[in-house]
């Protein structure tokens, strides 16, 4: 499957300066950059900076960064789903995962991760596939934000919203394990629909349960 990716860039004045958007980009750019502190969620900053490089230079990999000046300040990543998640069955090559999205807490009030994820979306660039986020109330930032657990999937859904993405049931376990876990899926206008079943029953496998 050929993976188009066209380079979109935005600029937000910010300050004295400016904050670019831009994506989706290159490992050669992205070594040019280093990580704000903050952006340590998932693993410490220069260790997720390695590991958008890779996603960067995956076919269908995709990075979507906000920076000022050579320091980024948030990114959302797009890859296949992990080989040992139940959303790789099948290998469908048109099933994309919105896998992470990070914004420094000093940049949060400016709806940088709403603008990330609209960028990545524009020019019909995500036409041919079905994006889901798997969203785990253990990969939040309570502490930081200060919301509860179910302000903060209020939140979460608002922001995949903005680009039509809707809640998705599922039987997946982990998805299950709390109920402020959810699916959140979009479709692309260019999506047969033999895929789409295909990804229902993915989502439902246990269906006698119902």
């Amino acid at each position: 499957m050929e993976h188009r990716k066209t380079y979109i860039r935005h600029t937000l004045p910010h300050d004295d300066s400016e904050i670019v958007l831009e994506g989706p980009v290159t490992p050669s750019h992205l070594r040019s950059l280093r990580m704000h502190p903050e952006l340590d969620a998932f693993r410490r900053p220069k260790d997720q900076l390695t590991a958008l490089i890779e996603i960067a230079g995956l076919p269908e990999g995709r990075i979507i960064l906000a920076r000022v000046n050579e320091v980024i300040i948030g990114y959302v990543t797009f890859h296949y789903p992990d080989e040992m998640e139940r959303w790789s069955q099948g290998s469908m090559q048109d099933l994309i995962e919105l896998g992470a999205i990070e914004v420094a807490n000093d940049y949060r009030s400016l709806k940088i991760g709403s603008r990330l994820i609209r960028t990545a979306f524009e020019d019909g660039q995500m036409e041919k596939y079905i994006v889901f986020t798997t969203e785990y109330y253990w990969h939040w930032d309570l502490k930081s934000s200060g919301l509860t657990v179910w302000d903060y999937r209020k939140m979460m859904e608002r922001l995949m919203q903005t680009v039509d993405m809707v809640w998705y049931a599922t039987d997946d376990p982990e998805i299950c394990s709390h109920p402020a876990n959810c699916l959140m899926v979009r479709i692309g206008k260019e999506v047969p629909l033999e895929s789409e079943e295909q990804f229902d029953r993915i989502r439902f496998q246990q269906r006698f349960m119902y």
